[in-house]
């Protein structure tokens, strides 16, 4: 049952949640192997220079992956219906991640209605986990 009226100032339509477990040895494998040709291919040039002033690259890229996995379930796609260069992680004011759309991923979330984003990543030694929640523009209508 959709919630058609909303008495709290906090209701949210959520369209989805998409979470994403990376392991971190195996995702500094592949980019030993691939090399800076799948970075550019997948990461911003932000996301790249963000991650290169860390203590550990791979730890953060991995969760940045995993973010942009998340974000795909999220919309309820296939993996790979967009590129994943196409989601990017940037950092808010707050310094918390935040979400920002590019090119097929932008346009397939305004079809799905979606207006914003939460985004919760982590990562210990061994494992980066990210968390993403499409956000809708209006609660739909109970059916």
């Amino acid at each position: 049952m959709a919630l058609r009226r909303c008495p709290y100032r906090w209701c949210v339509h959520i369209v989805g949640l998409g979470t994403d477990l990376v392991e971190v040895a195996r995702f500094r494998l592949a980019m030993e192997r691939r090399g800076e040709r799948l970075n550019e291919r997948l990461f911003s040039d932000e996301e790249r220079a963000y991650a290169a002033k860390q203590k550990d690259p791979a730890k953060s890229l991995a969760a940045r992956f995993g973010a942009k996995e998340a974000v795909m379930k999220a919309m309820g796609v296939g993996l790979w219906k967009f590129k994943l260069r196409d989601v990017e992680v940037a950092k808010a004011k707050s310094g918390a991640p935040s979400v920002k759309l590019h090119g097929r991923a932008a346009e397939m979330a305004a079809e799905r209605g979606i207006v914003a984003w939460q985004l919760s990543l982590t990562h210990t030694e061994t494992t980066a986990l990210a968390v993403a929640i499409a956000i809708g523009r209006n609660l739909p209508d109970e059916t």
